[in-house]
């Protein structure tokens, strides 16, 4: 082939990759330009919101009304948690927002510093002060609540919070233990102890009932009232010659009172029980009640056993014990005059948690195979 005839050679073109073939090199700037715009914008967002929020919290912890003179009496009540005194405040018109208390008292950590009681707030207070004033001041008033069937002192080793003795509400109340236990072994000078021995304690007085008291008031005090409640309820049900009636002292009506109370709850079986345990004394039977052993067997810390060699043990030792073994409530106390009809000798709280009453023996043990394989079992 001459010269002539050969193709003329193709102008060389510099070679770009396509989308299809590689990376598209004129896109990818603006790619990244645009995840970083997206970046930035979301960063702005955030602190805006977080700025926002910040700002709408600080607001929400002002007071209500800065200019109020306003005074409003709030009361927690013993128990009530954090969310709880949370809607009271804010039913009172005492805050503007549930939430913002709680956080700020979470965050804070005083959510278990809040005390029970009666205040005097402001809506021209802020929330830290509301709750400063909840935390570190003494209440105009406070509540406590004594309950019936509960004993002076709970020796055993269930918790605190499972505990409804006297000295356990006293010292949940924030009474110093010296001072609980001076006010529990103090000798008063009372109408309701007339009949009481003097070397006998204050068992089965504090009478049970929700009390409400100055934020000044003693143990003593408070124990005071308790006993001025129980002498009017005495007084009003005229227990003193209905139970004189029955041969039978103050001081031992509340004793077999406090025996029922501790045995059962409910009052038309309280009055059952009232009525077994007049007729077992008519006949000089011992009552045979496991409360009143175990009661003794708690207190001076020793097993609970049946057998065990103590005045109190009424499965052993005939006629009533040495004195109350707990706080007799009101019910307790009517069925002490007011037993029921019958002839029954013999009682069990079964397994169903109902009582069962039998007239003999007999009866009893069959009572026992039918209703109490479990209870009965425990001493």
């Amino acid at each position: 082939m001459n010269q002539d005839d050969e193709q003329p050679a193709a102008p060389f073109k510099q070679q770009y990759p396509t989308p299809q073939n590689g990376l598209n090199v004129r896109s990818a700037r603006p790619s990244r330009r645009r995840k970083m715009i997206g970046l930035l914008i979301g960063v702005g967002i955030l602190l805006a919101v977080s700025v926002l929020g910040t700002v709408w919290y600080k607001l929400q912890l002002r007071p209500v009304d800065e200019t109020s003179t306003q005074k409003v009496k709030v009361t927690i009540k013993e128990g009530d948690s954090t969310e709880t005194i949370s809607s009271t405040l804010k039913a009172a018109s005492l805050i503007k927002n549930n939430t913002t208390f709680l956080v700020h008292a979470y965050l804070n950590g005083v959510t278990s510093e809040l005390r029970a009681g009666t205040y005097t707030l402001s809506p021209s207070m802020s929330v830290p002060e509301i709750i400063d004033d909840l935390s570190n001041t003494n209440p105009d008033t406070f509540s406590l609540t004594f309950y019936p069937g509960a004993t002076l002192r709970d020796t055993t080793k269930r918790s605190v919070t499972q505990k409804t003795d006297v000295k356990t509400v006293l010292l949940k109340a924030g009474y110093a233990e010296t001072e609980v236990e001076a006010a529990l072994n103090k000798q008063y000078d009372h109408p309701v102890f007339a009949s009481k021995p003097p070397s006998a304690d204050i068992e089965g007085y504090v009478y049970g009932e929700t009390y409400e008291f100055k934020s000044t008031a003693t143990p003593e005090e408070v124990l005071e009232r308790t006993f001025d409640e129980l002498y009017s309820v005495i007084q009003q049900q005229n227990l003193i010659r209905a139970y004189q009636k029955r041969g039978l002292s103050l001081y031992e009506g509340i004793t077999l009172a406090s025996i029922i109370q501790r045995e059962e709850k409910d009052y038309t079986s309280q009055q059952q029980v009232a009525q077994v345990f007049y007729l077992r004394l008519k006949k000089d039977m011992p009552l045979g009640s496991d409360p009143t052993y175990q009661y003794i067997a708690d207190k001076t810390n020793v097993d609970r056993d049946p057998a065990l060699n103590s005045p109190y043990n009424t499965r052993n030792v005939k006629g009533l014990p040495p004195g109350p073994i707990a706080a007799p409530g009101d019910s307790a106390l009517r069925a002490t005059i007011n037993p029921a009809k019958g002839d029954f000798l013999y009682f069990l709280n079964g397994d169903d948690n109902k009582m069962h009453f039998g007239r003999t023996i007999q009866e009893h043990e069959a009572n026992i195979q039918k209703y109490c394989q479990k209870k009965c079992e425990i001493l």
